[in-house]
């Protein structure tokens, strides 16, 4: 199969934050990631989110290296001037899913994974929840 599937910030949260019930589900699909099975990619956006986030938890230390083997499973896609400017520039209400949405579709990303399909209305590519995304593609 091998799918390049965009991860928004909200799965990875469920996955390092082990919340349920979305953890089983995210944690699938990392496990997928981990087995070669399909491609996980995440904006640099993410990255910076979850540094932010995880350090509110736990020490600076702690979290480099919770980001650290989460990176070994991802791709991390930069967000350019042109993302930034589509996204500004969109009909979505969160600013962050708009960035999120263009970077997955200027990298030629044709399916979305997030817990906010609903945000997602206008969007062109798949956008599915974990759990949905393991049954369609799983």
């Amino acid at each position: 199969m091998n799918s390049s599937v965009f991860v928004d910030t909200d799965i990875v949260l469920d996955l390092l934050a082990k919340r349920d019930p979305f953890f089983p589900f995210a944690a699938e699909l990392f496990t997928k990631a981990d087995r070669k099975e399909i491609n996980l990619f995440v904006s640099s956006l993410c990255f910076s989110n979850l540094n932010y986030i995880v350090s509110r938890q736990k020490t600076a230390s702690e979290a480099r290296k919770l980001l650290a083997t989460l990176k070994v499973l991802v791709t991390v896609l930069p967000v350019d001037d042109k993302i930034i400017e589509l996204a500004l520039h969109s009909r979505f209400k969160d600013f962050e899913d708009a960035i999120q949405y263009h970077c997955a579709l200027e990298h030629g990303i044709r399916i979305l994974v997030t817990r906010n399909v609903r945000d997602y209305k206008q969007a062109r590519i798949s956008v599915l929840t974990a759990e949905q995304f393991l049954i369609n593609y799983g």
